[in-house]
């Protein structure tokens, strides 16, 4: 069997919807139409990237918004502060994403089931308050962008998001091809032996709490990543925006819905729940705030009770993935 993560993109039934994807932006000039394609697959590939830890390997984790504010204030401080470019910064971002995880993986990695999910929700409450403190960072005051000229050295556009798309839609597949790949590598039947059992796996010889730990920095860098494309794309964060709990439980409950532990289940929950955010968001307008999450709340527990592995799950029961 071919297990290359270019062989994924032979199929048709990955091909056809990425080249739909791709060309989509061209059927219309609706701004918002093209800012929710790229919020899809912004969250998309930070559930691809939560799926390795969270999915793969059994370890849910609430604290990613952590590694995404990382990413953000990265790329926005050091381009504000020292002049260096965005692309830069998303790498430094990503790297101190990756120490950030690195200290938190040891201690948090001895406790396991709900213990583990707790102190989780508790390092990303702590990383909030600590930027909303942080003078150097404008705290809870928040950063704004600088204006810059337009173009691909500063990552700044202002007149159209199509920019962003193609980014965004590079990225996308990027961390598509990587999970792809890592399910069929070593580490990935690693990883999912221990989530089947810890104690089996260890029996068998894999030293579960190294490869959890490379699954936390693999996940902490790529969602370090996204958290730096967000603040180039928003143009202004704060700590509410990109470190907030409401972040992390989002990008779970994707990856949930959509089937959590395979690779097409982090791009069906995306693409039902970003859509449903946003646009009803700008219908109902401020009387319907949080509709969206009572809707998928209701989704969620309809596929808990019926079909625990989500969507995924639903369509292999029904004969069509």
């Amino acid at each position: 069997m071919e297990t290359s993560a270019l062989a994924l993109l032979k199929k048709p039934w990955v091909l056809i919807p990425l080249l739909a994807l791709l060309l989509l932006p061209s059927t219309t000039s609706n701004i918002h139409f093209h800012h929710v394609l790229i919020m899809f697959m912004l969250f998309a590939t930070l559930s691809q990237a939560w799926n390795v830890i969270g999915g793969f390997a059994g370890q849910v984790s609430f604290g990613h918004a952590t590694f995404f504010g990382i990413g953000a204030y990265a790329a926005l401080v050091l381009l504000k502060r020292f002049d260096l470019s965005p692309w830069v910064g998303m790498l430094i971002g990503g790297g101190v994403a990756v120490i950030v995880a690195i200290l938190i993986g040891y201690p948090v990695f001895r406790l396991k089931g709900h213990y583990f999910a707790i102190s989780t929700f508790a390092v990303a409450e702590i990383a909030e308050r600590l930027f909303a403190n942080w003078d150097f960072v404008e705290g809870a005051i928040g950063l704004p962008a600088p204006v810059l000229p337009e173009g691909l050295v500063n990552f700044m556009w202002y007149k159209t998001k199509m920019p962003y798309f193609y980014i965004a839609f590079v990225l996308f597949v990027a961390v598509l091809l990587l999970v792809y790949r890592t399910t069929r590598s070593r580490l990935g039947f690693y990883l999912r032996a221990i989530k089947q059992s810890h104690e089996a796996a260890e029996g068998l010889g894999i030293d579960t709490s190294k490869y959890k730990m490379i699954a936390m920095v693999i996940s902490a860098f790529l969602t370090a990543i996204c958290g730096s494309f967000y603040a180039q794309y928003i143009l202004f964060i704060d700590p509410p925006s990109v470190l907030s709990l409401d972040i992390s439980i989002k990008i779970v409950l994707i990856t949930v819905l959509g089937g959590a532990g395979t690779v097409i289940g982090p791009i069906l929950g995306a693409a039902i729940l970003i859509p449903l955010s946003e646009y009803s968001r700008i219908l109902l307008g401020g009387t319907g705030r949080g509709l969206d999450l009572i809707v998928f709340g209701a989704l969620i527990l309809f596929i808990s009770v019926y079909q625990p592995q989500g969507l995924v799950g639903l369509l292999r029961k029904t004969g069509k993935a």
